[in-house]
C-alpha cells in the first residue's frame, strides 16, 4: 500500500485563524443580545463547522434557530471574516507550510483541503497565499450535511479525488489526514484514514494517544518514515 493523497484541515493547520473565529463568534453573540462565555469556543466550536457551532451556542442559551435565520448568521459571520482578513497585511499562515507542501509535491501525492470552514473563506486564503494550484480538491463545511467528527466530509473528499483522477482508485487507507482537533481526528479515523495531529490547538500529549503520528510542527513530520509505514502497513495502521 502506498500513500496517494494528503488531506489537510484548514483552520488550525493551514492558517492560524481560530482566535479570529472566536472573536467574530463572540461579536455575533453580543449582536444577538447574548453574553459570550469563557472557554465555550474551545469546548463547542473548535474543529467544527460554523453551522454546528452556532446551533449549539444558541441552543445552550435556549434559542432554537430556523434554517433561514441560521443561514443568515453564517453569511453574516462570513462577511465579518472576509473583512477581518482584509485588514491583515500578512495572513497568519503556519510556519513551514510552504516547505511541507513542496516536499509533498515532490512525492506526487494528491493534495486536498477538507474543512468545516466555508468554501469562500478557504478559496480566499489559498488564493492570497498563492497555494490554490497545489490543492486538487476542496471540500468545505457548506458542502456537507454533517460536521466533523462525522466522517462524511472525508469520504466526500476521497470520492471527489477519484472523480477528478479516475485512474487513482483512491481508498481511505491510502490517504493521510492532517488535523489539529479531537473532532477532526475522529472524523478522519471514522472514515478509515490515518491521521497526523499537529499540536497547534491542543498540547502534544493530548493528541498523541488519538492520532497515528503527532508533531509539534508540520516541519517535524518525517515523510520518508510515514511512507515506509504505508508500504508495510498491512495491519499496522491503527484506525480505531
Amino acid at each position: 500500500m502506498v500513500l496517494k493523497a494528503v488531506l489537510f484541515d484548514f483552520n488550525g493547520v493551514i492558517i492560524d485563524d481560530e482566535p479570529i473565529h472566536e472573536k467574530l463568534l463572540n461579536q455575533l453573540l453580543i449582536e444577538e443580545n447574548m453574553r459570550p462565555k469563557q472557554g465555550e469556543f474551545r469546548q463547542i466550536c473548535l474543529g467544527r463547522s460554523d453551522r454546528a457551532c452556532l446551533i449549539d451556542l444558541f441552543k445552550n442559551r435556549g434559542r432554537i434557530l430556523t434554517d433561514t435565520y441560521l443561514n443568515g448568521l453564517i453569511a453574516r459571520k462570513a462577511r465579518m471574516y472576509l473583512q477581518e482578513l482584509e485588514t491583515l497585511e500578512k495572513l497568519p499562515l503556519y510556519p513551514g507550510l510552504d516547505d511541507f507542501i513542496f516536499k509533498l509535491r515532490a512525492t506526487q501525492v494528491k493534495l486536498a483541503v477538507v474543512s468545516g470552514a466555508l468554501r469562500s473563506e478557504i478559496e480566499l486564503v489559498l488564493k492570497r497565499a498563492q497555494l490554490s494550484e497545489y490543492f486538487s480538491v476542496i471540500v468545505s463545511g457548506d458542502e456537507v450535511s454533517s460536521s466533523k467528527p462525522e466522517p462524511e466530509i472525508y469520504l466526500k473528499a476521497i470520492d471527489r479525488l477519484n472523480q477528478r483522477f479516475p485512474n487513482l482508485s483512491l481508498r481511505p487507507q491510502e490517504c493521510l489526514a492532517i488535523e489539529d482537533t479531537f473532532s477532526g481526528i475522529e472524523a478522519a479515523k471514522r472514515a478509515g484514514i490515518p491521521v497526523v495531529a499537529v499540536a497547534n490547538s491542543y498540547p502534544f500529549h493530548m493528541l498523541q494517544r488519538r492520532a497515528n503520528w503527532t508533531v509539534d510542527y508540520l516541519s517535524d513530520l518525517e515523510l520518508d518514515r510515514v511512507q515506509q509505514v504505508f508500504l508495510g502497513a498491512v495491519g499496522k495502521l491503527n484506525l480505531t
